[in-house]
Formats: C-alpha cells, sequence, structure tokens
C-alpha cells in the first residue's frame, strides 16, 4: 500500500510512519517542515503527484488553550485543511483517514460517548475539530474519521510524558480527580489507523484502548506505578479550581459501535498498554 502521511513529526505521526513501514508499506512522511498543510495548492500538488492509496492526516493544532485565543489559526488549521486534504485524496482517488477528538462532546454525559451521541463541542479547539471532520466528509465520500483522546506515546509532549518526568525531578505533582477519559496508546491507535486504510469502509471510529476509562488522577498514578514511582504522592484537585482559558469535557470516555460491526477486536486494555509503554521506554 502506497501510505502518505501528514503531520509525521508528532506522536501519533511517528507511531503510524513506524508502524506502516514495518507492515511493508511504501512510505510518503511529511513533517510540518516539508508540507504545511495550510498551503493548499502545495498540499494538493504533492498529492497529485505522489498518487498514494491512503492519506492519513495526522496533523493537527492541539493546543487547546491555544485555540481559544486564535480563531483563526484553530479552524485553518483543524478545519479547512482536513477539508483541503480531503478533496484532494478524492482528486487522486485515494482513501482519506483524519483524526479529530474526544473534545467533540461537551462531557455532560455518563459513561461512553459512541456514535449515537451527538458532537457538542464547549471549546474552540473541539469545535474546529468538528467543522475539520463535516468539511472533510463533505469534500470526498471515502472519509474516515477517527475520534480518540489521552493519547500517550513517543516524541511530542503528552500528560503521561509529563507526569512521569516530573515525578523523577522530585517535583509536587496535582492530578484531576472529576475529569475522565480513555487512554490510549500512539502505538495502538497507529496499527487501527493502517487497519482501517486496509478496510477502506468510510465512516466515524472511536478509537481508543479497552477498558472502564480513568480519572486523571487514576491514569497518573497508574502511570507513575508502571515507571516504578510508587511513592511519589500526587495530590487530587478538581477541575473547577484550575483556571484555564478553554473548557474542557468532564467525562470524554469512547466506545465504537462501528468496529465491533464490521469485526475488528478492542485494543488492548489501557492499563496494559501503559505498562508496555514504560517498559519500552525505561
Amino acid at each position: 500500500m502506497r501510505v502518505f502521511i501528514a503531520g509525521a513529526g508528532g506522536m501519533v505521526g511517528r507511531a503510524v510512519t513506524e508502524h506502516c513501514l514495518a507492515q511493508g508499506d511504501e512510505v510518503s512522511a511529511h513533517t510540518r517542515q516539508s508540507l504545511d498543510i495550510t498551503e493548499h495548492q502545495d498540499v494538493s500538488a504533492i498529492l497529485e503527484r505522489e498518487r498514494p492509496d491512503a492519506v492519513i492526516n495526522c496533523a493537527a493544532w492541539t493546543d487547546v488553550d491555544g485555540c481559544e485565543n486564535d480563531l483563526q489559526r484553530a479552524y485553518s488549521v483543524n478545519s479547512h485543511a482536513v477539508e483541503n486534504l480531503a478533496a484532494s485524496s478524492r482528486r487522486v482517488d485515494a482513501l482519506f483517514i483524519t483524526i479529530s477528538t474526544d473534545y467533540v462532546f461537551d462531557g455532560n454525559k455518563d459513561g461512553f460517548y459512541t456514535q449515537r451521541d451527538d458532537p457538542n463541542p464547549t471549546s474552540v479547539y473541539g469545535a474546529a475539530k468538528l467543522e475539520g471532520e463535516r468539511r472533510a466528509q463533505a469534500a470526498s465520500a471515502r472519509t474516515v474519521v477517527v475520534r480518540s483522546g489521552w493519547i500517550f506515546g513517543n516524541g511530542g509532549r503528552n500528560f503521561l510524558s509529563t507526569i512521569v518526568e516530573r515525578a523523577r525531578r522530585g517535583e509536587h505533582l496535582k492530578a484531576i480527580s472529576d475529569a475522565y477519559g480513555t487512554p490510549t496508546s500512539a502505538n495502538d491507535l497507529a496499527a487501527r489507523l493502517r487497519k482501517l486504510a486496509e478496510v477502506d469502509l468510510p465512516g466515524i471510529y472511536h478509537v481508543v484502548n479497552s477498558g472502564e476509562g480513568a480519572s486523571y488522577l487514576e491514569f497518573t498514578r497508574a502511570a507513575l506505578k508502571a515507571a516504578g514511582c510508587q511513592g511519589v504522592e500526587v495530590e487530587s484537585v478538581l477541575m473547577e479550581t484550575l483556571d484555564r482559558p478553554a473548557p474542557r469535557p468532564r467525562n470524554s470516555r469512547l466506545r465504537c459501535l462501528l468496529s465491533e460491526a464490521i469485526g475488528l477486536p478492542d485494543l488492548p486494555d489501557w492499563e496494559r498498554a501503559l505498562e508496555v509503554f514504560v517498559a519500552q521506554n525505561r
């Protein structure tokens, strides 16, 4: 398979690139330095030249608070550029896969969000990502939208890497006890993205590790235990005590109905995936 990857310099993009190469794919991986997805003519030209079988968009502006203060950039990267990638993919007859977010939901539901739930983003980031989903689907019928969240892995800054580093430096740690999500391994997400490219069935998928999810506090304690930092104390705080520009969903746990319907197995339990990741990076 000829796979074109945008955003290959980020955490998920690196994982997708490595996984596709391991599968024997012909991979064209582009970082922000080699391809700015907001330059629409450049995107169209490179896809016309390379004519891949599948385009996987891992590029995004994920600074949630930054998006709140810069609507133009948020929508340029997370919405309009996604639409152009989808349209350009359609013109070269390529499947288009783009990564969206659990932040398209408002967090007021108890339990898991599935594809049956109506999105209702409360932040600019979530709203821009949702518009990107819809624009992409309108631009190309062969669009796969993958919603995920709480992603951890190598390369890039994420909650897991930050908390373990701070613990090892002996810093005082705090974690939110009343906000919940579904931790997801970048490697497991990458493998599922590649599988979805192979299946070639357009739609919206929720791709997260299995299990009942966790609060930030529970995830922090599990991460510290896996990293051998069991003695480190973590202060429990409530989400409302944090003064942040952008609102976050209190509950953004995801579950997929479509994956099960087409015979794709659940990803490994998030706690097991966490243990594997930490063991590989000691």
